[in-house]
């Protein structure tokens, strides 16, 4: 029989890490920001917009990219079919190779 400590315990750390990976995920209603180097804008990506066209969050996560912060993204690598590139080609989702789509992510300086 296992001890009341052990069973405790247990769910303790069950719940953590299941609030750790709620924090972490730009879920449904969830906004993730960034104003990266160089960039014509702050990027703005919403949960809710990819959640809404039927987009679950392992397809991208962590498949396209490493649940950490810090991941490093650049256009280049986008037009190159890696990170949002990877969906972004004009066929699924719209293409970050045309500039005219450029503020459905990048949020104007003011």
């Amino acid at each position: 029989m296992k001890s009341p400590f052990t069973v405790i315990f247990v769910a303790v750390l069950a719940c953590s890490l299941l609030f750790v990976a709620s924090v972490l995920a730009v879920g449904p209603g969830k906004v993730m920001e960034w104003d990266p180097a160089g960039s014509p804008g702050k990027v703005s990506i919403d949960g809710k917009v990819h959640a809404d066209r039927g987009v679950k969050c392992m397809e991208c996560h962590t498949k396209i990219w490493p649940m950490k912060k810090g991941t490093e993204m650049k256009m280049a690598d986008m037009d190159a079919g890696k990170y949002c590139g990877v969906c972004h080609t004009g066929e699924k989702a719209f293409s970050t190779k045309d500039q005219a789509n450029c503020t459905k992510c990048h949020q104007s300086q003011k």
